[in-house]
């Protein structure tokens, strides 16, 4: 039995737009390094949003070793009670 074809696009694939979101603003990285300690919450409220998440390197632009330094100090931030 031969299938059957439709010349409608698919349903789902229809919806696609070609508007880019706007991309997040990426903080310039003007710290040392020693500066990332969870005792500095004015640094690291920058690199969390409203709701709390933690922002991934690809909007903050940091190197990787950098956001897993950023990333430690953010939880033992919370872990102290420093921030929410």
């Amino acid at each position: 039995m031969p299938r059957k074809t439709n010349t409608e696009k698919d349903k789902r694939g229809a919806r696609r737009t070609t508007e880019k979101r706007t991309p997040r603003p990426k903080p310039k990285i003007d710290f040392t390094p020693d500066a990332l300690d969870f005792k500095n919450t004015n640094l690291l409220r920058q690199y969390v949003t409203d709701q709390g998440r933690i922002l991934p390197r690809k909007y903050t632009g940091m190197p990787a070793h950098y956001q897993r330094r950023l990333t430690k100090a953010i939880k033992r931030a919370r872990q102290m009670l420093l921030m929410k």
